[in-house]
């Protein structure tokens, strides 16, 4: 008889979001390719966006901040958007990864993320019109580890919408 040695593999699953907006179809894509509508929504409740550099076609790369509130220690965090597929006022596909502030790819662990953080993250948004004036998102953020971070990410990103949302309100 041989002794076999397995580890569990831990359990993966994509977040998946949808939101329907108040909004055209090309309002709530441009959300997603305008640098100053960025800033306004990236980032969870008491979270800001000082800078967002959009470079928005296949092959680019986003590079966006995110500040955290003061007493939550106040410092800015990088994430990357290298997009792989851009489906005009249907579909974006990109790549997420934290960065630094040049836009260096970083190793969440060093950033003092736990290990369930994912690196090269394919992240997808499909909008779908449903009349002139409402648009559903379907965020769906790819192989998470089932877990505390993905619960947090999927917070995050729910606050993010809130955000979204309140801009098309104004």
């Amino acid at each position: 008889m041989t002794e076999t040695n397995m580890t569990p593999q831990a359990e993966k699953t994509d977040l998946v979001i949808t939101r329907v907006f108040d909004a055209p179809i090309e309002r709530v894509w441009n959300a997603w390719v305008n640098p100053d509508d960025v800033m306004r929504w990236w980032g969870p409740t008491h979270f800001t966006c000082p800078s967002a550099k959009i470079d928005f076609r296949e092959g680019g790369t986003s590079l966006v901040c995110m500040r955290a509130p003061a007493d939550f220690g106040g410092q800015d965090m990088y994430s990357t958007w290298n997009y792989v597929k851009i489906v005009p006022l249907e579909r974006i596909e990109y790549i997420h990864n934290l960065a630094d502030e040049s836009g260096n790819k970083l190793d969440p662990a060093v950033l003092g993320m736990p290990p369930d953080f994912p690196q090269d993250q394919l992240q997808t948004f499909t909008f779908k019109s449903l009349g002139p004036n409402k648009t559903e998102l379907t965020v769906r953020e790819h192989g998470w580890t089932v877990g505390q971070m993905m619960e947090m990410s999927r917070m995050g990103m729910e606050q993010c919408l809130d955000k979204m949302a309140a801009i098309f309100a104004s």
